[in-house]
């Protein structure tokens, strides 16, 4: 290839190389050729030569041989020897390497040019790559030409000031008069400079913050000139005037009314007047108006303009782009703690966006769960479990423990929950006895549909255990769904078989199964069939339950026959609500056993804010087989509307001996809590 090629002919055949190891070939002779010109003392193609080096160094391949010659091309007299020139050392040199000072002095000297494009130069690769010895060296002339004449000149240095202050922040000091003075410009591009080099000196000194809080009146004249008058129309974007410089004054705002009373009372009709004019059906409008949203919640505003910036957050959060429905969730996030009221009249909107598949999703998750309480505890959890039941698999863990954490009353957790978590949601489950019903329900349906996630089976056999006779039931807050006690036992034992049980979840499932003794009637043979074939399990945990269990049926089996007579009885459809304070509950006994019992007894007790009062029972005396049955009706007064909770004490004789039981009752059917 001969050294003269053009760049678009060197171009053309990078491209048309069909190897990587061709392309290298093509890349490698060029480099020669053009090393061997830059060692030419007269060479005229020297812009040329460095052009395609350049070019070379965009692919990856090394250029640093280049560098010198950055160095004496900048010296040029030339504008366009010194233009690409300038260009190569803001790509190949950075601060460092010892090459970047050679170039110090030709900074300075074209900074004094009279040309306002060769001082653009200078200004640019410094605030490029300038290093912090550069920046110290040169940081006067930087000052000087803040307050030149030439705006071209002035828009370049104030974001020069404003690298050299991120370098060396000693020198904000002297750039901070002078970009005081440039908010009186009208040049967009210098009111754009001098906007970011004093939110810069802000966020880096107090002092600085303090000068410029007295600048908040001239930021917002500037700021309803843009959205008044329009003052820029060539820097209109979709119709809304210079929106990149109204974001930039909205974020230096933020910045001054942080924690200062006084400068965010001036900021707060500006805000309003932003927030309420800005047009919203346009992407750009709502950069412009997430920008005055985060200014009015991290300022000091007044209450009724925080409302305002939810709202539009809400609104937001309706949006087709999901882009915007993420940046919105994230703010109401991280405003929930402080305007918690404001961001509950959204939480429809929020559950919504638990449907998008996206990672907006786990905004909206966060979310939602941070605004459980108790007056939507039970509508939220319903909301959050139909989203754990579809919820990709990574987030599972997240949700089910946040559920647990979120939730002050009943819910349901998966698999993907710490082993810890387990007995906490238990106790949980156990407080919300208005929740029993819905729990019991909705923790078989997981069971059928999926037995590999541990902790949930083990919930889900537990409530079984506990609350299994409610499933005969319907369920209110569930499609109806006919589950006869063969299905739960079915359920149970397909637990106990799967390979997929752990041991201790097969232990949750045999317990279960021995409690369903005393809460079912018609299958306890069965019950009794699986308890006894675990008695001689591998297993010596599961075993010795079994053979514990297996010794109740046989001792202790005249007790379980009366307490499940009595379990079944008090909580199937007995109870007939009055009015909204009186109920009347009717207690059913009856004997199962071989033999009678006499001298049979029923006592209640109540919460202390209950009143009870215990009609006279049918009798004392229960027959053998079932044969007669004795009732007792109970008055309960509710007049602070309590939940509702029944513990009964049973004593009876029976073959001379004397027994005594007690059950607890957290379920009353057909009452609304």
């Amino acid at each position: 290839m001969s050294p003269s090629v053009p760049l678009q002919e060197m171009i053309r055949a990078i491209r048309s190389a069909k190897t990587q190891c061709e392309e290298r070939g093509v890349i490698q002779r060029e480099c020669a050729a053009i090393r061997a010109q830059f060692r030419q003392s007269d060479n005229g193609g020297r812009s040329h030569n460095l052009a395609k080096l350049l070019y070379v160094h965009m692919l990856g391949y090394p250029a640093h041989f280049g560098q010198m010659e950055c160095v004496r091309m900048i010296a040029s007299p030339r504008y366009s020897e010194k233009r690409i020139g300038y260009l190569g050392a803001m790509m190949l040199l950075d601060e460092k390497q010892d090459a970047s000072l050679l170039i110090t002095n030709s900074i300075k000297n074209d900074l004094f040019h009279s040309n306002q494009y060769i001082q653009s130069l200078a200004l640019c690769t410094l605030a490029c790559m300038g290093s912090a010895e550069m920046c110290r060296d040169l940081a006067p002339e930087i000052e000087r030409l803040l307050r030149a004449s030439n705006s071209y000149v002035k828009k370049k240095a104030a974001l020069c000031a404003v690298h050299i202050v991120r370098k060396v922040p000693d020198l904000g000091e002297l750039f901070a008069s002078a970009a005081r003075s440039l908010l009186t410009e009208k040049n967009h591009g210098v009111l754009h400079g001098a906007v970011v080099l004093i939110t810069q000196l802000c966020g880096q000194s107090p002092e600085a913050l303090k000068r410029f809080r007295k600048a908040v009146p001239d930021l917002i004249q500037i700021m309803k000139s843009l959205i008044v008058s329009g003052y820029s129309p060539e820097h209109d974007v979709s119709g809304v005037s210079d929106p990149f410089l109204q974001v930039r004054i909205l974020r230096l705002l933020r910045i001054l009314g942080h924690n200062h009373e006084a400068a965010s009372d001036t900021m707060n009709d500006l805000l309003a007047q932003v927030a309420t004019n800005t047009d919203s059906t346009k992407t750009v409008g709502n950069a412009v108006l997430y920008e005055t949203v985060l200014t009015i919640l991290d300022i000091k505003s007044e209450s009724g303009l925080r409302v305002l910036a939810v709202n539009i957050l809400g609104r937001f959060l309706l949006n087709n782009d999901r882009n915007i429905r993420y940046i919105a969730m994230t703010s109401l996030q991280k405003i929930v703690g402080t305007d918690h009221n404001a961001v509950q009249r959204h939480r429809g909107t929020i559950v919504d966006c638990l449907k998008d598949q996206d990672a907006s999703v786990n905004r909206a998750l966060d979310l939602s769960l941070a605004l459980v309480s108790a007056s939507n505890v039970r509508s939220m959890m319903k909301e959050l479990l139909v989203f754990l039941s579809s919820c990709p698999p990574d987030l599972r863990s997240q949700t089910a423990s946040g559920i647990f954490n979120a939730a002050e009353s009943g819910g349901w957790a998966g698999g993907d929950v710490r082993d810890e978590t387990v007995p906490n949601l238990i106790q949980l489950i156990t407080n919300a006895s208005e929740l029993h019903r819905y729990t019991v329900h909705k923790l078989y349906r997981a069971l059928v549909t999926d037995i590999s996630q541990q902790s949930l089976v083990q919930v889900a056999c537990w409530c079984i255990g506990e609350y299994g006779d409610l499933l005969t039931g319907p369920c209110q807050e569930m499609d109806p769904a006919q589950v006869s006690e063969n299905d739960v036992l079915d359920a149970l034992e397909t637990v106990l078989q799967s390979h997929m049980s752990s041991p201790a979840t097969r232990g949750f499932a045999l317990t279960a199964t021995m409690k369903l003794s005393t809460r079912i009637t018609d299958n306890v043979d069965r019950i009794r069939s699986v308890v006894s074939i675990y008695g001689s399990c591998i297993d010596v945990e599961l075993q010795q339950r079994a053979v514990e269990y297996n010794a109740l049926f046989k001792k202790y089996d005249h007790m379980r026959c009366v307490t499940a007579s009595i379990a079944c009885s008090t909580r199937r459809h007995l109870c007939d609500k009055q009015s909204d304070s009186d109920l009347t509950v009717t207690l059913t006994a009856s004997n199962s056993t071989e033999s009678d019992i006499s001298s049979f007894m029923l006592q209640a007790a109540v919460p202390k804010s209950v009143q009870l009062h215990m009609k006279a029972p049918s009798g004392d005396l229960l027959p053998a087989r079932g044969a007669a049955k004795v009732s007792q009706m109970v008055i309960l007064n509710n007049p602070n509307k309590v939940t509702l909770k029944m513990r009964v004490r049973i004593s009876y004789n029976r073959n001379g001996s004397a027994f005594q039981d007690m059950i607890q009752i957290d379920s009353f059917p057909g009452l609304d809590h």
